[in-house]
């Protein structure tokens, strides 16, 4: 098994390969291939702690296990990440670990990857105006991730931190040459944004259906547990809604807050992702819609960018090899290297 650490992971992990990885992912799910995931979390002090597992059918079959620790205040309080975590990767057909890496990066350009793989097929084509609500690691991310899908040129940022606002601008102007400013509250980030990311730990709602123009795409993120929640049930019942999946959304994402107050049924969702992305239902219809994406964060996500990792480490020779039971394990022999 391959032990790699969070800076191997992010030398080995590059957004285009991801975005590519995570939509064939949602692609093969569309199409009835194995790409089955399941959640479960337990509760801890000032957070969660989250389990996801899925399978993955390609070019080689993995299964992968991501645990999560996400604590919220962790930055401000202890100066340590909101969310710290492994992935472990498997063999699908033989059920041995393959490898263990830090899950910090894979979770960030992961999520933003998903975010841009929908973008690339529910935004306006043309849209190049982004409003980012957080700015925080996955707030970065996504911007990474979106400019490879949409021409965005400018970026509107929102955080209760002033200060985290500014040093984030100025960052994203440096990386990737938009004109990026402040805003003052979050109406004033997202009017006039054709696409808006929300990745804020809130547990209440922080968009309403007055702050966001017709034909508007809608990321919503941080929405990962069932205490969370940025977008209003107005909103959404309002919105046509599409899902990264059906039944965790249900129970863990923005969509489940309109389904427990009786607004929305899981018949009023439009679609799932992998619909989507499978061309089995259109995902946006008109110019005008206003379009959510509730993304609640799918394991096959994680299997998708864990096997890049895992092939490239082995075709670079990068990682720290053990052996776990003591036994000499049969090698791998079918993998690409890319």
């Amino acid at each position: 098994m391959l032990v790699l650490t969070a800076q191997q992971v992010k030398r080995l992990l590059d957004m285009p390969s991801c975005i590519d990885a995570v939509e064939a992912a949602f692609r093969s799910r569309g199409l009835g291939h194995r790409a089955g995931s399941a959640v479960a979390g337990v509760p801890l002090e000032g957070g969660k702690l989250h389990a996801k597992l899925a399978t993955l059918d390609g070019a080689h079959s993995y299964a992968v296990t991501k645990i999560n620790a996400n604590l919220p205040a962790n930055p401000s309080r202890r100066g340590l990440p909101s969310i710290q975590g492994v992935v472990v990767l498997f063999d699908a057909l033989t059920g041995t670990p393959l490898a263990l890496m830090d899950s910090g990066i894979i979770t960030a350009m992961r999520t933003a990857a998903a975010s841009a793989v929908a973008a690339k097929w529910l935004a306006l084509e043309h849209a190049y105006t982004l409003a980012i609500i957080g700015c925080g690691i996955q707030a970065r991310a996504h911007v990474e991730a979106l400019v490879h899908v949409r021409p965005i040129r400018r970026l509107r940022a929102y955080d209760l931190d002033s200060a985290a606002t500014a040093a984030f601008c100025s960052e994203m102007r440096s990386a990737h040459g938009v004109d990026c400013a402040s805003s003052a509250t979050v109406h004033e980030a997202t009017a006039g944004s054709a696409i808006v990311v929300t990745t804020t730990p809130s547990n209440q709602p922080i968009i309403d259906v007055d702050d966001v123009d017709r034909g508007t795409f809608i990321a919503a993120v941080g929405a990962d547990s069932e205490d969370k929640q940025e977008l209003s049930v107005e909103l959404l019942r309002s919105a046509v809604v599409v899902v990264d999946d059906i039944e965790q959304c249900a129970r863990i994402g923005d969509l489940h807050h309109a389904i427990d107050t009786g607004d929305m049924t899981i018949s009023d969702v439009r679609a799932s992702l992998d619909e989507v992305v499978s061309r089995r239902i259109a995902g946006r219809n008109d110019d005008s819609e206003i379009i959510i994406f509730d993304s609640t964060g799918v394991a096959i996500e994680d299997a998708a960018a864990a096997a890049i990792v895992y092939e490239k480490a082995q075709a670079a020779g990068v990682g720290t090899a053990i052996n776990l039971g003591g036994l000499a394990l049969p090698a791998i022999s079918d993998q690409s290297s890319s």
